[in-house]
């Protein structure tokens, strides 16, 4: 007798091949039976009208501290990600260092860096351990919904080699071999690579630039060469100057980290501006690079016209504009007064539009903005409208609606943008030819991280509905594929990625016609009531992990199956040369 029989719907098996209508049967928490299945079962799942598929592959998240309260990881599963990689940035909660305030450093790093509520961390972290393995066990204790793995985080490893120093010193060569060892000593226990970020701009909890920043080209090698030494690994990476395209030494120093590994190197992401075309080109180009220098550079592209959720209230995106700082050093009270001067806004509005590079450029398109949120009922119906249509009835321009709406409700309104304008056809196709390149996975959620902006966890939903129903840009089987398969293909998971019979039962079941996003909204369901930004989908009627049914008619179960993943243990190894032990 089966556990589960999931019968009438179109099985997509992950593989890239077109759907075929047929039955699902499990057993013991693995696929046992494809096509017509007659043997009776304890639970049958009715998908007719629905797509059968494995659950989908998330490899970069930052879900490392909302384990310890969040069993779910939520809102990953509601959107049918099933296998979370985290551990990414060079940010991991192990191991500890013997200092006394290491705990402390980590702690703020993950929140100064990845835009999470300090005060949620601190409420909801206890340190039960001090090795990256004790870390290990302790998650695998932890009930919880989907698989998780791991990368070993280089802030971590030079912090506890190093103590404070590792911020500011080069290191040296008995510090270099100590990383080594402790790095080893944590892949060895299940860690499943090396993660690493130079990027200038990213600040410790005291203000000071991450541990990675002060380390040598010779340690970066050294340490990805680490996990040429151990079964089934990976290398993740953020270089200083993707923003700016990659110098030459950057590429050739990722080349060389891959190389001196025998294992791929995955960074993120590829930065597309129709307006400078080249910029995505010669950050794509190193991957033909490393080939070149015998290794393999992967790039991972946010794939979903990602959805960003701004307001005057917090400010964490309009406060770094030039000029503007002083607004968000008042008061509520007196910020709504600033507002209201038509001189102080007028000066606000042409501070922004002086700009001619960074974050300026893209958060002043006034206009592009929706009303997303609002708590003052009287706004309710400006709610999903664009603020250029709401500025042409009201004769006013789109900064200055934008600015009236947000004082009408006392700042507590939220504006979402799309990453990419609706409408421009050049951004789109400089965008679809990144999503068709073979170079490029699509991947780079980021979930888990920067709560007061996005909630890019829903990439699978919001690129089902976009590039696949309305767009037809991609079939819902190529996209399926390249969801699950060709990332559990890439970290070398084994039985995930696609249903075959022995495969693990991570299986997601969904509409094409309906699959789709929610839009953004605030919750307070953080550690010490902290606020984040989440959202659930439409469409996604089951989710299963193990063959345990983890969402149900679209809500989360009780269900917590979901196992540590371990690398040697529950990886092969995929050499960067091409290939797969």
């Amino acid at each position: 007798m089966l556990d589960v029989v999931i019968r009438g719907g179109t099985i997509v098996d992950g593989s890239g091949e077109p759907g075929r209508p047929g039955d699902l049967g499990i057993r013991d928490g693995r696929v046992v039976a494809l096509g017509r299945v007659d043997e009776p079962a304890g639970r049958t799942i009715d998908a007719e009208g629905h797509v059968v598929a494995p659950g989908f592959v998330d490899l970069h998240t930052h879900y490392d501290a909302q384990l310890f309260w969040d069993p779910h990881l939520t809102p990953s599963p509601l959107h049918g990600v099933t296998t979370v990689i985290a551990g990414n940035c060079g940010l991991t909660l192990a191991p500890v260092g013997p200092e006394a305030d290491d705990e402390d450093f980590l702690t703020r790093l993950l929140a100064r860096v990845e835009s999470i509520p300090v005060d949620a961390l601190q409420a909801s972290l206890e340190y039960r351990w001090r090795s990256y393995a004790e870390f290990l066990d302790v998650v695998e204790r932890l009930p919880h919904a989907i698989n998780v793995g791991f990368m070993v985080g280089h802030s971590a490893v030079r912090r506890a080699v190093m103590g404070p120093a590792a911020s500011t010193d080069p290191a040296g060569a008995d510090q270099l071999d100590a990383m080594r060892r402790l790095l080893s000593e944590a892949i060895a226990a299940g860690g499943l690579g090396f993660s690493t970020c130079n990027v200038s701009t990213q600040l410790d909890g005291d203000g000071r630039p991450t541990p990675p920043n002060a380390a040598t080209r010779e340690e970066m090698i050294a340490l990805a060469a680490v996990c040429g030494e151990h079964p089934g690994t990976s290398i993740e990476f953020i270089p200083d100057s993707f923003l700016r395209g990659f110098s030459d030494e950057e590429v050739e120093l990722m080349a060389d980290m891959s190389a001196a590994a025998d294992r791929h190197l995955n960074w993120n992401t590829p930065l597309v501006n129709p307006a400078a075309p080249d910029l995505h080109r010669r950050q794509l180009a190193a991957s033909d690079a490393a080939r070149e220098r015998g290794g393999r550079v992967v790039p991972m592209f946010i794939p979903q016209n990602g959805q960003f959720q701004h307001d005057l209230l917090g400010g964490y995106v309009f406060r770094p504009l030039p000029g503007w700082g002083w607004l968000f050093d008042l008061d509520v009270p007196e910020r709504m007064q600033a507002l209201s001067d038509p001189v102080k806004r007028k000066q606000l509005e042409e501070s922004a539009a002086s700009q001619t590079s960074g974050l300026a450029l893209v958060v002043r398109n006034w206009g592009s903005y929706r009303v997303n949120e609002v708590h003052d009922e009287s706004l309710r119906p400006l709610v999903g409208r664009r603020i250029d249509d709401i500025a042409r009835e009201r004769g006013v321009s789109p900064f200055d609606a934008l600015v009236d709406i947000a004082v009408a409700g006392e700042l507590d309104v939220g504006f979402v943008r799309s990453q990419y304008a609706e409408g421009d056809q050049r951004a789109w196709e400089a965008r679809l030819e990144v999503l068709r390149d073979p170079r490029v996975v699509l991947q780079a959620s980021d979930a888990g991280a920067h709560l007061d902006m996005m909630s890019n966890a829903d990439f699978p939903t919001r690129c089902l509905a976009e590039l696949a129903r309305d767009r037809g840009a991609f079939t819902v089987e190529e996209l399926v594929h390249r969801f699950a398969d060709v990332p559990a293909r890439l970290y070398g998971l084994k039985d995930r990625g696609r249903l075959a019979e022995g495969a693990w039962a991570d299986v997601v079941v969904f509409d094409p016609d309906t699959v789709d996003a929610e839009p953004l909204r605030t919750t307070h369901d953080l550690p010490a009531g902290a606020a984040r930004l989440t959202n659930g989908s439409t469409g996604v009627a089951h989710v299963l992990v193990a063959g345990a049914e983890i969402v149900a008619d679209g809500l989360l179960t009780d269900e917590l199956p979901g196992g540590l993943v371990r690398s040697g243990r529950d990886t092969v190894t995929v050499h960067a040369r091409g290939s797969r032990d």
